[in-house]
């Protein structure tokens, strides 16, 4: 089947084109949607939130270029009981990646990088990298990288940078400060985090594993070199401004912040209760009162479902929305190919920031093979649907989640309300 997939791919891009539209609400049953079989997605989310399993969330789903579905539920803060607005904002989390990602392929576009440039012509401090191999009998030997971190080791996990919370040199990590994914309380910029980075032993050689962790932050510092200004700047006046995603920020604006959802924790009885509020990655976070130095591409943004369903729709066109083209379609076309052999077996691929479909039987949930899409630590996730020309994107605020099955529900019910290909 994967021998297919360059074909098809272009296929489902050139017919995803035909519908570049703006994400404009439609009518569901002229996209192909049953009505009656979306409401079933109200009456589960709304069930969430009164068991109290969820605080609340959104969900959105888009076909052919058009709204079909956008449904908030629950509640944004449980405390002062107020409702979760369709244009709630959420912590990114991971799905900050793509955006990063995104801009990469631009700054190819460009002309300012290539994606086998290695790492160490814009961070000097990753020119010579070090692994940590542990030993048979206990502790580790720090040996060199066989060869330099690459543009594209990054992009698709396969530097053998994880986030310091695991591996041989763990405890060197912790020493350096410099553990987990949340940015937003460092008081210096990602920069000089990312140099001292550098000088810790990695968990693995380049290209030998995929290894989740700090990758697509290194590349927002290779962002600010290649194009000579912050991270911030770059997706800001590049991508959120020519995309009209207005709510989309590393630092919420203080006349934002009563629609910053809150966050909450599940608990082992079931129900959920608020994190606390301190700094951390299981807390509310430095997004509103904070430092403001730090621009974390692997994790640090802030958005609605509107703003994340623009990005992806521009994608889903090969590029484009509204007129305003970022990447070409064979760009976007690299991104979702599979560049990771042994990633997931042969259900799952990964590209150029997104996970991929590539055996729907194999994966055994409904769907489509090429389809892409990636998730959050505060349990938000997305998906693209070539074949479908569907976008659908669920934000919530639940670190950790513990045993909910809400992910399966929404991928269940918006595949069973989809009856027919629409207009």
């Amino acid at each position: 089947m994967r021998t297919l997939r360059p074909v098809l791919a272009c296929l489902l891009l050139a017919t995803a084109q035909l519908h570049s539209q703006s994400l404009t609400r439609g009518n569901p049953e002229e996209l192909g949607f049953s009505t009656e079989r979306l409401q079933r997605l109200t009456r589960t989310f709304d069930q969430y939130a009164r068991d109290q399993r969820l605080a609340g969330g959104v969900v959105l789903v888009a076909r052919h270029g058009r709204i079909a579905y956008l449904q908030p539920f629950g509640l944004r803060d449980v405390e002062t009981n107020a409702r979760m607005p369709a244009d709630g904002i959420f912590r990114l989390a991971s799905q900050s990646k793509a955006l990063t990602s995104v801009a990469i392929m631009m700054l190819m576009e460009d002309g300012a990088l290539l994606l086998n440039d290695p790492v160490g012509k814009y961070i000097p401090e990753f020119a010579k990298t070090r692994v940590a191999v542990a030993k048979a009998g206990g502790g580790y030997d720090v040996v060199d990288a066989k060869r330099p971190i690459t543009i594209r080791d990054l992009l698709t996990h396969t530097a053998g940078i994880n986030y310091g919370m695991s591996g041989p040199a763990k405890a060197e990590w912790e020493r350096a400060g410099i553990t987990g994914w949340y940015f937003a309380d460092r008081d210096e910029p990602i920069g000089a985090t990312v140099a001292r980075m550098a000088a810790l032993p990695f968990e693995a050689h380049p290209g030998d594993q995929f290894v989740y962790g700090y990758a697509t932050d290194i590349l927002g510092v290779v962002v600010e070199r290649a194009a000579r200004m912050s991270l911030d700047d770059f997706l800001r006046t590049r991508i959120f401004e020519p995309l009209r995603m207005k709510d989309t920020h590393f630092y919420l604006p203080p006349a934002k912040r009563d629609r910053l959802a809150t966050v909450y924790s599940a608990q082992e009885n079931g129900t959920i209760a608020r994190t606390p509020n301190q700094g951390g990655m299981t807390s509310q976070g430095a997004y509103v009162e904070g430092p403001r130095k730090s621009f974390s591409g692997g994790a640090g943004l802030l958005g609605t479902v509107t703003d994340y369903a623009r990005f992806l729709q521009m994608l889903l066109n090969g590029g484009e929305l509204d007129g305003v083209r970022l990447l070409s379609p064979k760009s976007v076309q690299l991104m979702v190919a599979d560049h990771v052999e042994n990633y997931g077996g042969s259900a799952h691929g990964f590209g150029l920031g997104f996970e991929t479909v590539e055996d729907l039987g194999a994966y055994g949930l409904p769907g489509s093979e090429g389809a892409f899409g990636w998730g959050s630590a505060y349990h938000s996730t997305y998906w693209v649907d070539p074949q479908e020309d569907l976008i659908v994107v669920y934000f919530s605020q639940l670190i950790p989640a513990r045993a909910i099955d809400d992910f399966g529900k929404l991928r269940a019910l918006v595949y069973a309300a989809l009856v027919n290909r629409g207009k």
